[in-house]
């Protein structure tokens, strides 16, 4: 069993309450717009961290994180990319792969935009942390957290904080 702690769009900004969630959980998810490597490296510090770049990250943060992560945890294909869509309205970048070898779970960020849909006609539970950094239009900063226990997804939480 992991406790999996999901964000995106840090754009920089990661404080003590955010940590606070890191420290709770077995490993931690990032979907990209990361914006500085001082976020990931507190990150790794103390979990260990999945990672992807966003459109709005630098040279260095594509060199440590590539665009596309896709891994089993326990018995979960996961596919993490910073802008994939949303079901049945995948990103061009995605579409043709998600189709021919759909993931179990599908993770992407960009969009500021929490939401969890299931693409039944696929069988993939598509995830969107929303955004936990200040920039952007968003009201609220979201996170999600979950569990994976064999081939489950549950526990589903979200984490909401002020701007």
């Amino acid at each position: 069993m992991k406790k999996i702690l999901l964000l995106s769009d840090t754009h920089s900004y990661i404080d003590s309450q955010i940590l606070k969630y890191v420290d709770q959980a077995d490993e931690v998810w990032h979907a990209g717009d990361i914006g500085h490597l001082k976020v990931t490296d507190q990150i790794k510090k103390r979990k260990p961290l999945v990672a992807v770049h966003g459109n709005i990250d630098d040279a260095k943060i594509r060199q440590e994180f590539p665009e596309h992560q896709r891994f089993l945890c326990e018995e979960v294909d996961v596919w993490i990319t910073h802008i994939g869509g949303y079901p049945p309205k995948y990103n061009i970048r995605v579409k043709d792969e998600i189709k021919l070898n759909p993931p179990k779970l599908f993770i992407c960020g960009h969009s500021h935009i929490l939401k969890v849909i299931p693409d039944k006609k696929l069988g993939v539970l598509h995830m969107n942390p929303g955004a936990i950094g200040k920039h952007g239009f968003h009201t609220v900063r979201t996170m999600l957290r979950f569990t994976i226990e064999g081939s489950d997804i549950k526990d589903l939480e979200v984490v909401e904080m002020k701007r």
